[in-house]
């Protein structure tokens, strides 16, 4: 059977979608996503956490990529990586970001465009600090994204990072980033059955500017 004949019985929507009144909607996006995120926790969605982050590199190529988000603030939202890293890398030169939530079960979609600020080095290094153990090893590599000729070599890079945390709890490598995604456009989509998918978009000129909210063709 070919990918296409696989992709034509798979269902889509299959569950008890979540519902959306958009004239109930609230003036800030912030209480929204709030609203939405609580559900899909208490709805037992899986990871909801998960976010697509998307680059751009000083060529205007893109890169998209699934991060765990850290936090969620009036501001905005929050992730963290190294410096160093590809998505890094791509901040550095262009601050431009977009996010995507997906939460299947509930047929719900969030979308955000925006810009990418890094935080302050305390701020930096007290999230690399909260992290677990094996997250901060991981973290203390400072080779992601570059070239790898042998599994092994991860292996051995974890052992000499564990040993350098275990010698040293409060060690924070300068090369962390926390960063603070600060939205210009953010979009609920809500799915339905019968595609008549509803599309709430919240858009403002600049950070700290009202908001005005916009209906969408599905």
């Amino acid at each position: 059977m070919s990918i296409r004949d696989q992709l034509r019985g798979l269902p889509v929507f299959a569950g008890p979608l979540a519902t959306f009144d958009p004239s109930s909607a609230p003036a800030d996006p912030a209480d929204l996503f709030t609203r939405w995120f609580t559900e899909a926790v208490e709805a037992g969605v899986s990871e909801p956490h998960a976010m697509t982050v998307s680059t751009v590199d000083d060529l205007g190529a893109p890169s998209s990529r699934v991060v765990i988000m850290k936090d969620f603030t009036p501001e905005g939202w929050w992730f963290a990586t190294t410096t160093t890293s590809r998505k890094g890398r791509d901040l550095e030169e262009n601050p431009a970001v977009a996010l995507a939530f997906y939460w299947g079960p509930q047929g719900r979609q969030v979308r955000v465009r925006g810009t990418a600020e890094r935080a302050s080095a305390q701020e930096c290094a007290d999230d690399f600090l909260a992290r677990p153990l094996e997250s901060r090893v991981a973290g203390l590599h400072g080779h992601q994204s570059k070239p790898l000729t042998d599994l092994a070599e991860i292996d051995r890079a974890a052992e000499r990072s564990r040993e350098r945390l275990l010698a040293d709890p409060d060690l924070a490598p300068d090369d962390w980033g926390l960063y603070l995604v600060t939205p210009v456009e953010v979009e609920f989509w809500q799915g339905d059955p019968d595609r008549r998918h509803t599309r709430l978009s919240y858009g403002r000129a600049e950070p700290g500017a009202p908001w005005h909210r916009t209906l969408l063709w599905p």
